[in-house]
């Protein structure tokens, strides 16, 4: 029994639809649809755009005349515009275009996420507790090297290594890395992106702040140079107080085992960096109507439509279950208005293809009707591969108690047919998937609203937007624009263009005409000056402005002009003395020219001018210039602390026994690498050191020492320090001269002196 109804209901679908009628209709009508308007849409995913539109008000499908189908505009239609389920559908390709993307920022997998990375440093104390051995990288000579320093504390074993500046070299990180234009959600793809324009930026606000000096990016490395074991803070209620570093022991690492004070810290610094770029990228704009004929229905027809209620969106992205479909089914009756001839509505849904047909029924005697299906589902194992769309065949049936009667004869049901698709993916969004139909208001005249910078730079890529626009009670359907001399036409509700260089000097005039819904417009212009492209000249200087160390000139030029780029190869830099130095204090190898960061060493302390010349491919050129400071390399304060008086020990072979200490320091953070303790005795007691010659007492880099003299009388100690430089030089240029050094010799001679003296006697007097 099962079997013969199933046969009786496809029987009664394919008699109802082979009794389809053709409706009878009036002269015809024109009408259009207006396209959305899209423009600057990037990347290739948006080279073809789906449409699918509502009729106007008033227009039913059935009243279409399909053949009068006609899309205007300035896209190219990619197959056919059909009316399907009482919607317009086509698929346009979009206008190409290719537009400059500039200071794009480069983040590691997601928005505002920077790079990281964490390298150290090891220090080593040996095991007589006053040395250090400092392990560091070696941007000479792209290794990893190794010193060994005197501790400057009198702590034995010692407190700290001597402050110094160490440099590390982790490699430079680009993986995952992704590009944003400004916003976690417009993500650029990376083959548009220009390679030579890639750049990385360190971020100072989130790295350590015992970095001293921009990190360099260099053969694939982050070299960084940072202060240990203390850094004064230079920003802050705290500015200008002095903070320890912390470290990590790592003695439990050593290769052999350690004895005596020997102990192994590990200093770390947090570097932050992001990248910038430029990217060419595609652009596609779409605009445009749809215009069709259509006859006024004077004689009964079906219009119907079908709606994907589930899932939502259509397509949707499968989550590895199966997808449950909800269809349902509208009917409409046209020029008939005797409902109670209507005997019944029959409504069916089908897989298209398949024999397995739904139906359902209304007896209502109304003039339209709806009935939902919600039992199809698509099995999971469909799209499992990827995407999948499952088409759909859904008709509507109105049964008349009594046949209607047309010139074409008797008519007992009028059916409609239609189709409706589901899509499933499982991968990216599919390029298909229509954007929302636009909405018809009708209203009032627009008001054009124009918006255009007052100034731009021939070459310059700069936007034009009427997106302020407004219809008070509608919306705007159009925008026409008149931009002389521009370079790129702009359509649209916005655009990216720029003005040639043939028109410097000029003032340009734009003028944005809106139209809306109700053919109603409204006019504003607005003036734009062109100016020319000269660059901005920018020269920075980096480093530490200290006689005898590493100076960066960097280029910092700005170029507003996308289309006239910056010339590497003509970018100039120089320098001259202003007071304090000479031409010959500047030391530099190879040229000023061609390059956009350039190390320099001063000879001596001064004031300097650096100046920049940049040229852009129109020939324009910029210069710019800055005046710095470089101070003196300021000599170490040797100072010692001796006892005033000694005693003679018979018991030790009447040698006395004085210790000596050195509380010497640099006053600008460099680092005492030598001691040279040396004496002189008052032979002949005349209470003068000047007849005397000095005697080295020892030359071992010693912070302390027992200095044990066998004559009775008078001593003068002299400590002589050497400095290494604490900051990044070019050793090319410096010389163990350059190093500062000094003596105790302004030290108060009292504080200098040591009186050795016999011990007295002890006596026992007996009665």
């Amino acid at each position: 029994m099962k079997r013969i109804s199933n046969i009786l209901i496809i029987f009664i679908l394919l008699a109802s639809i082979l009794a389809e009628p053709t409706s009878v209709k009036a002269a015809e009508t024109s009408a259009s649809v207006a396209i959305p308007v899209n423009t600057g849409l990037v990347g290739d995913d948006n080279a073809v755009k789906s449409y699918t539109l509502d009729l106007p008000s008033g227009v039913s499908a059935a009243s279409i005349n399909t053949n009068s189908l006609k899309y205007t505009g300035n896209n190219t239609l990619d197959g056919s515009i059909t009316v399907e389920n009482g919607k317009i559908r086509l698929k346009l390709k979009g206008v190409a275009n290719t537009k400059t993307l500039t200071n794009l920022v480069g983040y590691q997998s997601s928005f505002e996420e920077e790079f990281f990375t964490n390298p150290s440093n090891s220090i080593w104390r040996y095991s007589d507790g006053v040395r250090w051995q400092i392990n560091e990288y070696s941007e000479a000579s792209d290794s990893l090297i190794s010193k060994d320093v005197p501790a400057e504390d009198s702590s034995i074993p010692s407190d700290h290594p001597p402050r110094t500046i160490v440099s590390a070299a982790p490699m430079q990180d680009t993986n995952y890395l992704k590009w944003y234009d400004g916003a976690k959600t417009k993500v650029i793809d990376s083959k548009y992106v220009i390679p030579s324009t890639i750049k990385p930026v360190w971020d100072d606000k989130k790295s350590s702040n015992t970095i001293k000096e921009p990190p360099k990016f260099k053969n694939g490395k982050v070299i960084v140079n940072y202060a240990i074991p203390w850094y004064v803070v230079t920003a802050g209620p705290d500015a200008g107080k002095i903070r320890l570093q912390t470290y990590e022991n790592v003695s439990d690492e050593a290769t052999h085992p350690l004895v005596g004070h020997a102990q192994g810290r590990e200093f770390k610094v947090n570097v932050f960096y992001y990248y910038i770029a430029d990217a060419k990228v595609p652009t596609y704009s779409y605009s445009g109507s749809i215009s069709f004929n259509y006859s006024p229905i004077t004689e009964p027809t079906l219009d119907g439509s079908v709606i994907v209620v589930q899932p939502n969106p259509n397509p949707t992205k499968g989550d590895g279950s199966d997808v449950s479909v909800t269809l349902k089914v509208n009917g409409e009756l046209l020029a008939f208005t005797d409902s109670s001839n209507i005997e019944e509505w029959i409504f069916y849904a089908k897989e298209s293809g398949s024999s397995d047909v739904k139906m359902k029924k209304d007896y209502g005697k109304v003039q339209t009707s709806s009935r939902t299906f919600d039992d199809f589902k698509i099995p999971k194992a469909k799209f499992a591969s990827g995407e999948y769309e499952q088409e759909y065949t859904l008709t509507v049936t109105v049964r008349f108690s009594k046949p209607l009667i047309s010139a074409g004869g008797d008519i007992p049901s009028i059916t409609k047919t239609m189709k409706a698709k589901v899509g499933v993916y499982t991968g990216p969004q599919p390029s298909y998937m229509p954007d929302p139909p636009p909405t018809l208001p009708s209203g009032k005249p627009p008001v054009a609203v124009l918006d255009v910078p007052d100034t731009v730079v021939a070459g310059e890529n700069f936007t034009i937007s009427g997106g302020g626009s407004y219809d008070p009670d509608g919306t705007i359907k159009s925008y026409v624009w008149d931009t002389p001399a521009v370079v790129d036409a702009i359509s649209g509700k916005y655009g990216e263009t720029k003005y040639p260089l043939s028109a410097i000097g000029t003032t340009q005039t734009v003028v944005l005409e809106v139209v809306d819904n109700d053919g109603l417009s409204g006019v504003t212009s607005k003036k734009i000056d062109v100016v020319a492209p000269v660059p901005q000249a920018k020269v920075e200087v980096r480093g530490s402005l200290k006689q005898n160390r590493r100076v960066t000139l960097h280029n910092a030029s700005r170029n507003e002009a996308d289309a006239f780029p910056l010339v590497e190869s003509k970018t100039k830099f120089t320098v001259v003395p202003i007071s304090g130095g000479s031409a010959s204090d500047i030391k530099y190898s190879g040229s000023l020219s061609g390059v956009n960061d350039k190390d320099i060493l001063f000879r001596q302390p001064g004031t300097y001018r650096a100046t920049i010349t940049v040229e852009n491919t129109a020939g324009y050129t910029g210069t710019s210039s800055t005046t710095f400071v470089i101070v003196p390399d300021e000599t170490p304060t040797a100072l010692i602390s001796v006892p005033r008086e000694a005693y003679r020990d018979p018991g030790n072979g009447n040698k006395a026994s004085a210790t000596i200490d050195d509380l010497s320091f640099s006053p600008d953070y460099d680092y005492l690498a030598r001691r040279l303790w040396e004496y002189r005795y008052d032979s002949n007691n005349n209470g003068s050191f000047d007849d005397e010659s000095w005697v080295i007492l020892s030359n071992d880099n010693e912070n302390r020492l027992t200095f044990m003299p066998t004559q009775v009388g008078r001593y003068e100690i002299k400590l002589t320090v050497f400095e290494e430089f604490g900051q990044p030089t070019i050793d090319e240029f410096v010389t163990d001269a350059d190093r500062r050094s000094a003596d105790s010799g302004t030290q108060n001679s009292i504080e200098k002196i040591i009186t050795v003296y016999n011990r007295a006697p002890v006596t026992d007097w007996t009665w």
